[in-house]
């Protein structure tokens, strides 16, 4: 991660503890108050785009905890892939091991 990248997200974590919505302008004055001179316009612009409307003290909590539950496949797909992994384990289990050969690790 780059200075510019870590500067932006500590100053809108700053804004967000504040309370304050996270604009470009805004992050721009953060730096500049903090003395951050190595961020060009552009890293404010593209954070400020990324966290519009988002509550970054929400995101901040839920880090750790899973997604949303994916959705539950129609009844008449699923028998296709689990046919299609019984399938597979016969042919696995059908393969000639190097033991079955007279070849084992240790002899």
């Amino acid at each position: 991660m780059s200075t510019a990248e870590l500067a932006c997200s500590y100053a809108a974590l700053i804004l967000a503890d504040d309370g304050i919505e996270v604009t470009g302008d805004k992050l721009q004055t953060l730096l500049s108050a903090a003395k951050v001179q190595d961020v060009e316009p552009i890293w404010t612009s593209v954070f400020a785009k990324a966290l519009e409307g988002k509550d970054l003290k929400e995101l901040m909590t839920n880090i750790g905890s899973a997604g949303p539950a994916a959705p539950a496949a129609p009844a008449g797909g699923a028998a296709a892939p689990a046919e299609a992994a019984k399938e597979e384990k016969k042919e696995e289990e059908k393969e000639e091991s190097d033991e079955d050969m007279g070849f084992g690790l240790f002899d």
